[in-house]
């Protein structure tokens, strides 16, 4: 087993804190060769660059962001260690680091992350949005807590990552009051030729749409495209078409977005997961996210 030199990547986690050389130099009370020197052990330990060089700046790799974001979970847990031995029990909220695919609908995340916020602990959360690969990647070397998503973890990633399904619903179709009295008699038909809002091709929602549309023959006319569901709704409330969204957050988007009904499917079905690192999860935040989920959220959505 090859071991990690802790003073090598203590002076080198410095250099990144205080933002150079010289600065941790300060810190440390030691001289600028001799931090370069250690930093450059390992550096080879992990074979390859920690930082570039960018006119008289030095600039962390990639390689070198990845082992910071390690090195402070290493040097927190020790710290926490530390005051634990010496008799000073740890004094703060319970950290949730969540990541939430870009897609998903804003209300919908929030219903899912509510539970954590009403634990008897208190709890930190930490909210962040991106595309599923960049969670992922970040789930995987433990950066998040768990990632929320529309879709399980596609086959052939090579992540270790497992899917929890938290529940899933039909889709209901929205529109401003002058278009949903216009195009809720004879639905689902009358949406051959309606103007609709719909999201971007490669998300599951579009996927199980144009299914559905192309088993009943129907040809609506797109007007827009989105990434992200929130400014779809926004266009929809000004009457610029129909849009859909999952029916476990219909009255919420009915309410919020002053839009009608004007019909619903359950041939059309979203699912929602919740990704971790752990096949049996043990955050007792993500616990209360995927309990209350498939107890309480999704209880009445079945097909």
């Amino acid at each position: 087993m090859e071991w990690l030199n802790y003073h090598h990547l203590l002076y080198f986690w410095v250099v990144m804190q205080e933002g150079s050389v010289t600065a941790a130099c300060v810190k440390l009370r030691l001289s600028p060769s001799t931090v370069s020197t250690q930093v450059g052990k390992l550096e080879e330990t992990l074979g390859g660059k920690l930082f570039r060089r960018v006119g008289r700046n030095l600039e962390p790799t990639e390689l070198g962001h990845l082992v910071f974001r390690y090195a402070n979970k290493i040097f927190s847990l020790g710290r926490e260690m530390m005051d634990t031995v010496r008799g000073h029990p740890i004094i703060g909220p319970l950290s949730l680091k969540a990541g939430i695919v870009n897609v998903l609908p804003k209300l919908i995340a929030r219903k899912l992350l509510e539970p954590a916020l009403s634990l008897p602990e208190r709890v930190h959360l930490v909210c962040h949005e991106d595309k599923e690969e960049r969670l992922l990647a970040e789930l995987a070397i433990h950066g998040l807590d768990v990632v929320l998503s529309d879709s399980p973890v596609r086959k052939g990633l090579s992540i270790k990552a497992y899917n929890h399904l938290l529940g899933e619903c039909g889709v209901t179709f929205f529109a401003i009051e002058k278009l949903a009295i216009r195009f809720r008699p004879g639905f689902p038909a009358s949406l051959d030729g309606a103007t609709m809002l719909l999201p971007l091709n490669m998300t599951t929602l579009r996927e199980g749409l144009e299914r559905w549309f192309e088993s009943l023959n129907l040809k609506p006319v797109i007007a827009a495209e989105f990434e992200d569901s929130a400014l779809m709704k926004e266009f929809g409330q000004n009457g610029h078409g129909i849009f859909a969204v999952p029916s476990v957050i219909e009255k919420e988007v009915e309410r919020q977005y002053d839009v009608r009904v004007v019909g619903r499917t359950n041939a059309v079905r979203e699912r929602f997961y919740a990704i971790s690192y752990e096949r049996i999860i043990k955050h007792p935040a993500v616990t209360a996210i995927t309990e209350t989920a498939r107890q309480d959220f999704f209880v009445n959505q079945k097909g």
